[in-house]
């Protein structure tokens, strides 16, 4: 087989966001992946309607939210039923429309149902050997499979946080959200005992899907160890019993477990990343779609423009797709959400609620802007700088570690 000039790792909507920007560039593309590309995506996507507007791709949101909301508590008590409204569009993709729209653009890219394992450079090509045997070349792999990546270089992290949830989809005995509602985060915890309130906050995300169907979901938003499936089952069915709702019928559950500050990978390295892993999680908010979709076009276009020096070798294409895709200003602006969540992480849940209001107190296009990653980073520095000084001693006290 001739050397190709792009092997793409993974079928995910990393892999298959950048395979569809690729496939424009005129290049000779393969992918490989233990799951066909066409198999049917697991978990749901969420994510501010707006993002998909800016790229006009709203037409991929299945549901479509003006009623969005968050309950905090008021910060002063917990089982205040006051909202924080949002007055912002949320939206649930697609999923199938989306997988679709992406393969659609990917004619001519191949998948083999083969799975990596030993990636090596010889002679300035990468060669890629399958668990079945099979040799493949290319001058230049991406990683597109996840955050589990084997063949990323990172620097090492001890005590990795996580962002964990556990969620269904189905009918219940009673609403267990107002109709046409969207709650972002429910962070009440009367349903909480004692010892629950202090260790390992976790929220409620939930919508209302039409015709008597709801998506209820409990999510940490990251701790070290991270909260098991079993402990957020648990702690959604006591929420929704605290209610008074009761679960009539399931039709589908999701787990959902990802790391929220991997290191940023290491830029020289034969390997280039995409997505989960490349670190693109948001440290913030574990939102990466919108990511992947607006960081796609540019590493494409300018791979195209690298891969038409015919002396590059693959570390040396590698090294400079790891500079677009991570320059300067995003490697800051990764710094200081991943110094912010340090901070959250020591947070008890009252100290959360307290935060998140305050949070939300910030300008509609502060607050979008932190949560999808697209200020600027001098924009960046002052809303965190604003959002400091608005905060409650407490809160102060808090990001500086002084308690």
């Amino acid at each position: 087989m001739k050397t190709l000039d792009i092997l793409i790792l993974g079928s995910g909507p990393a892999a298959l966001c950048l395979a569809s920007e690729l496939a424009k560039q005129n290049l000779t593309i393969m992918g490989i992946s233990t799951k066909s590309p066409k198999a049917k995506w697991e978990n749901t996507y969420g994510i501010w309607a707006s993002e998909l507007e800016e790229l006009g791709l709203e037409s991929l949101l299945s549901h479509r939210w003006s009623n969005t909301v968050s309950f905090f508590g008021n910060g002063i008590s917990e089982k205040g039923n006051k909202s924080t409204e949002h007055r912002y569009d949320y939206g649930l993709i697609n999923q199938e429309a989306f997988q679709n729209e992406l393969l659609k653009k990917c004619k001519g890219i191949e998948w083999l149902n083969e799975t990596a394992k030993q990636i090596t450079e010889e002679k300035n090509i990468s060669e890629v050997i399958c668990f079945s045997g099979l040799k493949l070349k290319a001058r230049l792999v991406i990683d597109a499979s996840g955050h589990k990546s084997n063949f990323i270089k990172r620097p090492e992290r001890k005590n990795v946080a996580q962002q964990a949830a556990y969620g269904i989809v189905g009918k219940f005995s009673s609403p267990p959200v107002e109709k046409d509602q969207f709650v972002l985060m429910d962070f009440r915890p009367d349903h909480l005992n004692k010892n629950e309130k202090i260790s390992s906050p976790s929220f409620l995300y939930a919508m209302d899907l039409g015709n008597e169907t709801y998506f209820v979901e409990e999510t940490s938003l990251a701790s070290y160890p991270a909260l098991s499936q079993d402990r957020l089952k648990k702690r959604l069915f006591t929420r929704l019993e605290n209610k008074g709702v009761k679960i009539k019928e399931i039709y589908h559950e999701e787990n959902c477990l990802f790391p929220m500050n991997l290191p940023l990978p290491l830029k020289k390295q034969f390997v280039l990343g995409f997505g989960g892993a490349a670190s693109m999680v948001h440290p913030a908010s574990g939102y990466m779609i919108g990511s992947l979709l607006r960081r796609a076009p540019l590493l494409a276009e300018k791979l195209a423009i690298y891969l038409k020096e015919p002396n590059q070798s693959s570390i040396e294409l590698a090294s400079k797709g790891w500079e677009v895709l991570w320059p300067n200003e995003l490697t800051q602006r990764h710094k200081l959400y991943q110094y912010g969540l340090q901070r959250l992480m020591r947070f008890d849940e009252g100290k959360l609620r307290s935060f998140f209001s305050s949070f939300f107190k910030l300008s509609t296009k502060e607050w979008v802007g932190f949560l999808t990653n697209t200020l600027p980073l001098p924009k960046l520095i002052y809303v965190m700088s604003k959002m400091f000084i608005n905060s409650p001693l407490k809160i102060k006290l808090g990001m500086l570690n002084i308690n």
